[in-house]
């Protein structure tokens, strides 16, 4: 459901704004003064939506297309068989995803929708409030590029550009440019698809360098930041099972999980995936150290019929199994976790400890619980008990260390997940306006790319635009039935 705060949030905020301009309009003495004002600042309100628009970036855009014509023409040409390949590829997209939710409403199964390419996104609820400054940063650039690929494309082929804005609709912001419709008329179907195409074209070249700029990010941070030697923990989820004096902290560097060896973050999540699949490993600890009396209670069954024996519920004490020597019958014994674990190896059996020396013993816990030492020095290793998503969730990390102390944390953070909306929310736009569709790009693209190729084999205009209107109709249908399904899956489940 999406949060009540934020929806009272929007909502005062639209109605202060609504009830603001119907005061100003209504009022004798300040109407014509603020109708003056918002008409010299290219401003329009109405209710949940506001546009600016102007003409200071003409100029910008001509000089643009003034630049190097011919490659130009070359990069308009590539937009147009990017675009052409696009629809097709969108629409079997959005099939596909149709598919995939309508099979997670029946199964109910969260991994297929964990698959899915494209999903409708709610700010505050599949969208976390913190990273809402990361998306519209990336949706208002995405936008802004999409457009200037259009203002551009326009005047190389000779069509005037009113102007240049960008509005905010409920929360989405956006940007458009505003054509002269006539000279678009008048332009040929494959002037008009050099035009209509420029904004996906220049949407997936946004993806393609945000994802370069991602990959390269370790070689232009290096001078300020070094990266392979751990990850740096830069958040730990207060009241979590990794806080605390005994736990992880803000600038600690985390170098493994057991004997998992940790370089970054994608070896951090690797070795908790691992870790919570594979059987809880057990450590060699001298074999005088289990005497009877580390066992001061009688082993019990828990649910899930695994055995507990230390019933006190002690926070240094811990449950653990072993095979008795010469016996071979299983024991348990409650033992002081940090003192018996501390500087020991991992072990599947008494075969991978000293013979005689020591013995294996392995933490008798609950099926999906895991006991994972976390190592981060030069402090002692953090003892975690419990699920290995629970530590994911707990502890936010990062690749890059820094080399001086004035440098902040962040950074990196900052331009790697600012970096990942760019290239999902560009790649999303090129997507969603390559759709044939009303009201899209995908509309102008497909009735300009039919009377490209059918005018000389279909010469009725009347047959050419009733085939467009049918396939836009399914199209739409098509993007309308994926909205309405996704926004449903997000908000009503």
């Amino acid at each position: 459901m999406i949060p009540v705060s934020l929806l009272v949030c929007v909502l005062a905020g639209w109605c202060a704004v609504y009830l603001a301009d119907t005061l100003l309009r209504s009022s004798p003495t300040h109407r014509i003064g603020y109708e003056s004002w918002l008409a010299r600042r290219g401003l329009m309100l109405s209710p949940f939506h506001v546009r600016w628009q102007t003409t200071i970036f003409n100029r910008l855009f001509a000089h643009c297309a003034r630049i190097h014509p011919r490659v130009l023409y070359l990069w308009f040409s590539s937009g147009v068989v990017f675009g052409v390949v696009a629809m097709l590829a969108s629409v079997a997209l959005l099939v596909k995803t149709l598919q995939q939710t309508l099979a997670q409403m029946t199964t109910d199964n969260p991994r297929i929708g964990a698959q899915q390419a494209l999903q409708v996104v709610v700010p505050g609820v599949n969208l976390p409030t913190s990273h809402l400054a990361y998306f519209f940063l990336a949706l208002l650039l995405s936008g802004v590029i999409h457009e200037l690929g259009h203002a551009v494309a326009a005047l190389r082929e000779q069509v005037r550009v009113n102007g240049f804005g960008m509005f905010v609709f409920v929360v989405y912001p956006g940007a458009f440019v505003d054509l002269f419709t006539t000279h678009l008329n008048i332009v040929s179907p494959a002037q008009q698809l050099r035009i209509f195409c420029a904004g996906v074209w220049h949407n997936f070249v946004l993806c393609v360098a945000a994802l370069a700029f991602l990959f390269l990010l370790p070689l232009f941070l290096f001078p300020l930041y070094s990266s392979g030697a751990g990850a740096l923990v830069t958040e730990v989820a207060q009241g979590s099972a990794a806080d605390g004096p005994r736990g992880l902290s803000t600038g600690d560097i985390v170098t493994a999980l057991e004997e998992c060896p940790v370089a970054g973050v994608e070896d951090w999540n690797g070795c908790l995936a691992r870790l919570s699949q594979t059987p809880q490993t057990g450590y060699c600890v001298p074999a005088a150290g289990l005497q009877p009396s580390w066992a001061h209670g009688r082993a019990f069954k828990r649910l899930d019929g695994t055995m507990d024996c230390c019933s006190n519920n002690s926070l240094t004490d811990l449950c653990f199994s072993y095979v008795k020597p010469r016996t071979a019958d299983r024991e348990y014994a409650c033992m002081p976790v940090r003192k018996m674990v501390t500087g020991s190896h991992v072990c599947r059996s008494d075969r991978d400890c000293d013979a005689g020396l020591a013995v294996c013993v392995t933490p008798s816990l609950q099926n999906q619980t895991r006991f994972i030492r976390v190592a981060h020095p030069p402090g002692d290793h953090m003892l975690f008990v419990g699920y290995p998503p629970h530590l994911q969730h707990a502890v936010s990390l990062t690749n890059f260390v820094p080399r001086f102390g004035f440098l902040h944390l962040d950074l990196p953070v900052f331009l790697e997940t600012f970096c990942k909306y760019v290239f999902s929310l560009s790649g999303a736009l090129a997507v969603v306006n390559s759709v044939p569709c009303f009201a899209l790009d995908g509309q102008w693209m497909l009735n300009a790319l039919l009377e490209a190729t059918l005018a000389g084999a279909v010469a009725d205009r009347q047959k050419r635009e009733l085939t467009g209107f049918f396939l836009l109709l399914a199209g739409s249908a098509l993007l309308a039935a994926n909205v309405a399904l996704g926004l449903w899956m997000v908000t009503a489940r």
